[in-house]
């Protein structure tokens, strides 16, 4: 992999980038496909170069904040905003790259484009930005959406509107296009503030085992030579299989608790990166072989907390996704409350996808309780076996219309049948946690 030879830009701002990147040899890319199965990351090469310069005398360059149609790696136009614009360097006064929004899609999508996809003659005045997005949103159709939000939690999303507002100009240009990791080479999603003397990096090639990070290839080739690292530098707590999960101690590793902040942040836009990871415990989920073990996602827990959270940012990295290995990561964080013996919950507030992510999980497994139960049992008694907060199973009981009021006292309606069926549309529960084979020590009994 590498960069198009031809002139860097830079932006208006000062900042230096870089676009259009090739891939050689044998490394795997990450590609999204349309509804129809088109290949979206290959540009068809004809039609794709046509030239849209139609536009009224005088309109270029285009403004920050002007909504014009672009043509997408689909070949087909849509709506984006102009984020962001930076000139070539020793090119002409018209000639522009503009990092634009595409408003029917997440920010993770954002990118750098030339001007020959842009169609000039669709170029906007002032438009009402809610009732654009409100008819952008309704051109989604749920597959598209499906295709699009990829099944992960976005973590730490605490920020009121005013802060969110002043997160967003911060991290509107991502700074860092892809990355190279192990045998894998992965488009990023969003901004992530690693130090300034990687500003000017378009790709950026990781450790997958120590996590350190470098500018170019050859770097990562002789650290790859010395880095005597096949796994996450922690204490193995669970093997089966080819699945092996590391606790990392933040404070006993703190360069590779902030190394994997870092990297986190390139796939979660409200996460907060936490400098000081003295505080939690990173758990790392791993696919071994004989090269080693090599990281599939992870989730971060505060050593100590009083809020019961037993998990605090999760991720499943974009290779390994749409395989089980998100329902698997909560899973593994309630297997870990039961060994603690107390009940669990992810930290607040959760993202949408995140609370979609964990009402899944709370349904499967109280449907599967209530399944193999017979007799009566108790909103405490399912707290206790499951280590799902009381609260969090009645509103989940609920919303499946399994809750009864009767004499004063909430009453659960196993019917099989309503089960089965609510069984039938939760689907799939992801990989399964044998418990058998976790050997853990909960952190405040480590000594």
């Amino acid at each position: 992999m590498g960069s198009m030879d031809g002139p860097t830009p830079t932006t208006e701002n000062g900042r230096t980038a870089r676009t259009n990147t090739t891939c050689n040899g044998n490394k795997q890319q990450q590609k999204i496909q349309s509804d129809d199965g088109f290949d979206l990351s290959v540009v068809a090469a004809d039609k794709e170069n046509e030239v849209f310069r139609k536009g009224k005398p005088g309109l270029l360059p285009l403004e920050v904040g002007t909504r014009v149609m672009c043509r997408w790696r689909d070949g087909k136009f849509h709506p984006v905003k102009v984020i962001e614009r930076r000139k070539m360097v020793s090119a002409g006064p018209n000639d522009y790259e503009y990092y634009v929004h595409y408003t029917e899609f997440n920010r993770r999508l954002d990118e750098w484009v030339k001007l020959e996809q842009l169609d000039l003659d669709s170029v906007e005045a002032d438009v009402d930005e809610k009732v654009e997005d409100k008819a952008t949103s309704l051109k989604m159709t749920r597959h598209q959406k499906r295709k699009i939000d990829e099944t992960h939690v976005e973590g730490h999303e605490e920020l009121d509107a005013a802060s969110l507002r002043e997160h967003e100009e911060f991290t509107k240009v991502k700074n860092i296009a892809t990355i190279e990791l192990g045998r894998y080479e992965i488009e990023t999603w969003y901004f992530s503030p690693f130090p300034p003397e990687y500003n000017d990096s378009l790709k950026l090639y990781f450790c997958e085992f120590c996590l350190n990070f470098m500018k170019r290839k050859e770097q990562l080739q002789r650290h790859m030579r010395k880095c005597d690292l096949k796994h996450p530098p922690g204490d193995e707590i669970y093997r089966s299989g080819t699945l092996s999960m590391f606790e990392v101690d933040g404070k006993k590793n703190k360069v590779y608790g902030q190394n994997l902040c870092y990297l986190a942040k390139l796939f979660l836009d409200h996460k907060t990166l936490y400098y000081d990871v003295d505080l939690f415990l990173f758990y790392v989920l791993c696919e071994c072989d004989d090269r080693g073990c090599h990281m599939v996602g992870y989730f971060s827990k505060e050593k100590h907390s009083e809020e019961s959270y037993n998990l605090a940012c999760i991720l499943t990295l974009p290779p390994y996704q749409r395989k089980g290995y998100g329902k698997f990561l909560i899973a593994f964080s309630y297997e870990l409350s039961k060994k603690e013996g107390k009940v669990g919950t992810p930290e607040r507030p959760l993202s949408d996808l995140g609370m979609l992510s964990y009402k899944g999980y709370w349904t499967r497994v109280l449907l599967e309780i209530l399944k193999k139960h017979k007799s009566n049992i108790s909103i405490k008694e399912l707290s206790d076996m499951t280590a799902i907060k009381a609260d969090e199973i009645l509103s989940t009981l609920q919303s499946l219309e399994l809750i009864q009021y009767r004499k004063g006292q909430h009453a659960i309606c196993a019917d099989p049948k309503v089960l089965d069926r609510h069984l039938k549309a939760a689907g799939r529960g992801g990989l399964e946690v044998d418990v058998s084979k976790l050997i853990w020590t909960p952190y405040k009994e480590q000594g």
